[in-house]
């Protein structure tokens, strides 16, 4: 596929590159950052040399020179394609649910770029595929004055190293907020974790071994997918419906590839915005003790869930027996703060408490003892009310403006923070078209245990405001459309 360009200085710029060492600095730039990705077909000589105004030797040249540095390969007859110059022996596997009887296909797990430009993005409004909702709609006032109150403390309490555990306040006033998810957790069946990423490293660590299979949604969130991946699984990807995941699919799945275990947001998926029914919730529970797999039940967004919204979750039916329950404060307080917890049997507590032990002996009690003081002041429930509400007024907003574009909408979730909308192009080139307007956009690609090729892409809709982001999207979507690129290579559809 190609991909868009920005612009190199032009000749009359008093610049002291030739021009082919300008396009040579600016294939580099594009490639170092991940905006054009390896396996991506670069533009044609006649295209590039047409839109930077450049002779076509000047671009035969460029290309060669990039070849020769180890950033492209030349494919006779075909192009110049973004090299892939960095193999890892733990390349991640997966399979889709069209194709679960076949080996997974092996596929390097990468998305270095998208966290770089997710810890890069200045302005919210220009970061439609951040994963976290902007500074100015969270509370800053709670953590000043948990901080405050924290300062009137004796120093010596502050001191101490911590237990493998976590703060024992804190989780026992995690052990009431589960009650009223009708979750049954004593404190020792908790542990204290800095954020749901950690949480996944001690379960991987602890439970995949090299081969083993993981039944991850396809899609599902992407920072999982190179955690499992490092650690020698088999990535298989369980294909969604916007009724939530494919649950026939995921049978198929399980009987095929007898996964060690199942990771599954069961409340307002990402990044489709689902949910699981009670029914659908019973049937992954049955599946999982027919073919005897762990359920890891990720809530990281369980906290915008409205009261009375029709979800369920998987440990409110299970009770821990084979779901480890995970949760954070990352997406409703603060991002850096990194706490959250992990609830499971009190056997597989402790595990992970020696596995935590292992790897960075405790996790940091100054951040858990601000999560408690903010529980405990009494103001967190309104604070996550009044995110519900801002969300609720620029959904359908954001919902119609997405829609007027040309995009179709997966499903409209009641609830939550993103949508999952197909663009009818590869999404690949939406973003990288998106980076050079200054828009950090997440392609479908990211979200696939594969990374393959869709035309599906995940906005968050409190960052959609820019009101240059229609725009970019229309202009994009025309640009496709007159270079005749088909909308519907069926490589580059969404998983359904």
């Amino acid at each position: 596929m190609s991909v868009p360009l920005d612009q190199i200085p032009a000749p009359h710029d008093a610049s002291p590159l030739t021009l082919v060492e300008q396009l040579v600095q600016w294939g580099r730039r594009r490639i170092d950052e991940r905006v054009f990705r390896p396996g991506m077909r670069m533009p044609s000589i006649r295209k590039l040399a047409i839109d930077k105004g450049v002779s076509r030797f000047t671009v035969v040249e460029a290309y060669e020179r990039l070849v020769a540095h180890g950033y492209l390969d030349s494919r006779r007859g075909s192009g110049f394609y973004v090299r892939d110059r960095v193999v890892s022996a733990a390349n991640a596997v997966g399979a889709s649910g069209a194709a679960a009887q076949s080996e997974p296909v092996q596929s390097a797990i990468d998305v270095v770029w998208l966290l770089r430009n997710m810890l890069h993005t200045a302005s919210p409004e220009k970061g439609p595929g951040l994963g976290y909702l902007p500074g100015r709609w969270l509370d800053g006032e709670l953590i000043t004055n948990a901080l405050r109150s924290m300062s009137r403390l004796s120093g010596a309490q502050m001191l101490g190293f911590g237990t493998p555990q976590g703060f024992l306040p804190l989780r026992q006033q995690l052990q009431t907020r589960l009650a009223e998810l009708e979750i049954g957790a004593s404190e020792q069946q908790l542990v204290l974790v800095s954020g749901i990423t950690q949480a996944i490293d001690l379960i991987a660590r602890l439970y995949v071994k090299p081969g083993d299979a993981v039944i991850v949604g396809d899609p599902a969130w992407f920072q999982m997918f190179g955690r499992f991946a490092s650690q020698g699984a088999r990535l298989v990807g369980m294909p969604y419906t916007p009724d939530g995941p494919d649950l026939d699919a995921l049978e198929t799945l399980v009987a095929t590839w007898r996964p060690k275990m199942l990771i599954i947001n069961s409340v307002l998926h990402n990044p489709t915005g689902t949910s699981l029914t009670a029914a659908q919730a019973f049937r992954i529970l049955q599946l999982a003790q027919q073919y005897d797999f762990i359920v890891v039940e990720d809530d990281v967004y369980g906290d915008l869930c409205p009261t009375g919204y029709p979800a369920t979750r998987l440990a409110s039916l299970d009770q821990l027996k084979r779901v480890i329950f995970l949760g954070s404060f990352s997406k409703t307080l603060a991002a850096n703060l990194r706490v959250g917890y992990v609830a499971a049997s009190a056997d597989v507590a402790k595990a992970l408490a020696d596995q935590k032990m292992l790897v960075g002996m405790t996790s940091p009690e100054l951040n858990e003892r601000v999560v408690y003081k903010v529980l405990t002041e009494g103001h967190y429930r309104r604070h996550v009310e009044r995110l519900r509400t801002r969300l609720d007024g620029v959904r359908d907003k954001t919902a119609r403006m997405l829609e007027r574009t040309g995009l179709r909408l997966f499903t409209t979730p009641e609830a939550g923070m993103f949508l999952w909308a197909d663009a009818g192009v590869d999404s690949d080139g939406l973003a990288a078209a998106g980076h050079e307007a200054g828009f950090l956009l997440t392609p479908g690609s990211l979200f696939s245990p594969q990374q393959s090729p869709t035309t599906w892409m995940r906005f968050n809709i409190a960052n959609c405001g820019d009101p240059a982001l229609p725009a970019l999207i229309e202009g994009h979507l025309e640009k496709v459309a007159r270079r005749g690129v088909s909308a519907d290579d069926g490589d580059r559809t969404a998983r359904r």
